[in-house]
């Protein structure tokens, strides 16, 4: 009685995580959107912060340090996995908002003080040109492989069957081909290493 319960117990388990699911430190979502994996790479970077908010608020520090070790801590393990996400409009929305409330943070700046955003960058890039320049830096790099590679063939594989109704969650290679007509690029770009890693770092 004791161990069919248990089985039950755990199969149920099993069912409700279907849901959702955790891989190398990231989220994945059964209807295969961005919103659970933005979600909790906010509060790991919202974690972050707070553990480092005596020195990224300690006033002997330069502005400029301070944004350095903001990118290279905070940001980094907040963008963690983003070169493969399939984000939407609100999910950057969402990253650019939690950014912005730790830069006035940094820069102990409040809303009501009504300094435009764009003057406390502390000298690090947007967020959406990050997330952009992951995906394109991935995207490079998956296109430089073989045609046999398993990696290559997942992103040309085509899944069978026909959308829900409502709106279709966008896809990650909707987003990349996006990020490519905005910078004008092409996959014979990606051939070459060196020049697509100075065209999506300047484009």
């Amino acid at each position: 009685m004791y161990s069919a319960q248990r089985q039950n117990k755990q199969h149920l388990s099993f069912d409700n995580q279907l849901q959702l699911q955790y891989y190398l430190g990231d989220t994945l979502s059964v209807d295969g959107g961005a919103d659970a994996t933005v979600e909790a790479r906010i509060r790991i970077g919202w974690n972050k912060f707070r553990q480092l908010v005596s020195l990224l608020t300690n006033k002997d520090i330069s502005l400029t340090r301070t944004g350095r070790l903001y990118s290279s801590c905070v940001r980094s393990s907040m963008l963690h996995g983003s070169e493969t996400w399939p984000v939407m409009k609100e999910n950057e929305v969402a990253l650019q908002r939690a950014e912005m409330r730790m830069v006035r943070w940094m820069c102990n700046v409040k809303v009501k003080d009504r300094v435009a955003s764009k003057e406390l960058r502390l000298g690090i890039d947007d967020t959406i040109l990050i997330l952009q320049q992951n995906r394109l830096r991935w995207y490079g790099h998956v296109l430089q492989k073989e045609d046999t590679d398993w990696v290559k063939k997942c992103m040309e594989y085509e899944v069978e069957g026909s959308r829900p109704r409502g709106r279709p969650k966008r896809t990650w290679k909707e987003a990349v081909q996006k990020d490519c007509q905005a910078r004008n690029l092409n996959k014979e770009d990606a051939m070459d290493h060196g020049r697509w890693k100075k065209l999506i770092k300047t484009g």
